[in-house]
């Protein structure tokens, strides 16, 4: 896949596919209940920290930060609310969300160059620009993913022993 004309970007996405296929493969096979279950003294559950992952790094990183996307950096929120997922909402439409919104992703990073500067800064939640291209935010999303990732396998382990890569 090239990725703005950038195969270095590229190299980067593929490795973001690989952390969202983990982040959904280690919760396939629970079922709503589960996915609810807070396993931490945090209260934290999978349910939410997908929420998370979907709405304060995918949306905000991808379409608000890089893409400068108004209507969306109106609609984002401060504070832990993306954690808070509705007793309501089906467990699947949390899930697909966040398919949704990799997809959203994808098309912000395939169609701009891995050394574009970002569209726009949230001065008042980090102050200085920290990061300043695309590659830079595929770099942070990579890392927040996977970190997510690892957390996710300790509570799924905790949930029903489970785990997702087993060297012996």
């Amino acid at each position: 896949m090239t990725v703005g004309g950038d195969s270095g970007a590229g190299a980067l996405l593929r490795v973001l596919e690989g952390q969202r296929r983990h982040v959904l493969g280690i919760l396939d096979g629970l079922d709503d209940e589960a996915l609810r279950r807070p396993v931490l003294p945090s209260g934290w559950h999978c349910l939410g920290l997908v929420q998370h992952l979907t709405l304060d790094v995918e949306r905000f990183w991808f379409r608000a930060v890089t893409a400068g996307d108004e209507a969306v950096i109106r609609g984002l929120t401060s504070g832990d609310e993306a954690w808070n997922v509705a007793p309501d909402v089906p467990a699947s439409d949390v899930l697909d969300r966040y398919r949704q919104e990799a997809e959203l992703a994808d098309a912000v990073i395939t169609t701009t160059p891995g050394d574009a500067g970002l569209a726009w800064w949230p001065h008042d939640l980090f102050g200085e620009p920290h990061l300043h291209t695309l590659r830079d935010v595929l770099l942070h999303v990579i890392t927040e993913t996977a970190c997510h990732a690892g957390h996710l396998d300790a509570a799924r382990e905790l949930l029903d022993g489970r785990r997702w890569l087993v060297l012996t």
